[in-house]
């Protein structure tokens, strides 16, 4: 079962959680910087390839944020054969955990696409897969950062879980962003770990 047909409970409060994805990348700094000041907590997927020793992961883990595993290199898992989906998902986890020395218990397939055979491999791995239900196209928004903006608040609803990713542009419009949704009577919050 997918985590955004959520079964753990949720505080009676608008809540949302705010994820981002294809990370670590130069703009995890000021990423965190933004949610620090706002105090907002978020969940980071990521790509074993782009996963230093010398990326700002400990900062992460102590401002209280997430990590999930987001595969080995971003390739369409639906392509892959059960074997080869295995290998990278579990090389995904293993380096994030290895590093980290702290369990990965979710999971984002690239571009959303999953099958039977990404299902079984998750509950081999006993590892949760995390989708999204509103998403603010910022890969695709690069030069109307105020869409970006648009598209998250008047897409979300209580217990949402927003989908956006370490760019530029999402650094330029986060600010705005966790105001608006603010000022709209949301709160952040994780899932369970």
């Amino acid at each position: 079962m997918w985590t955004n047909q959520q079964n753990w409970d949720r505080p009676q409060s608008k809540s949302l959680i705010l994820t981002f994805d294809d990370g670590p990348s130069s703009v995890l700094i000021p990423l965190l910087d933004i949610l620090k000041k706002h105090d907002v907590k978020a969940m980071f997927f990521w790509q074993s390839r782009l996963l230093y020793k010398k990326r700002p992961w400990k900062r992460v883990l102590k401002e209280g944020h997430m990590i999930g595993g987001h595969s080995l290199r971003h390739r369409d898992l639906t392509r892959l054969s059960c074997y080869e989906q295995e290998h990278d998902i579990h090389n995904n986890i293993k380096h994030i955990e290895s590093l980290t020395g702290q369990k990965v218990k979710y999971f984002r397939p690239p571009y959303g696409q999953f099958n039977e055979d990404t299902l079984q491999v998750l509950k081999k791995l006993d590892v949760v897969p995390f989708l999204w239900e509103v998403a603010g196209l910022d890969w695709e928004l690069k030069h109307n950062q105020n869409q970006i903006v648009h598209n998250v608040v008047n897409y979300a609803d209580h217990g949402s879980i927003i989908l956006l990713h370490e760019l530029k542009q999402t650094v330029m419009i986060l600010d705005d962003l966790i105001d608006e949704l603010k000022r709209e009577g949301y709160e952040f919050i994780l899932p369970p770990e």
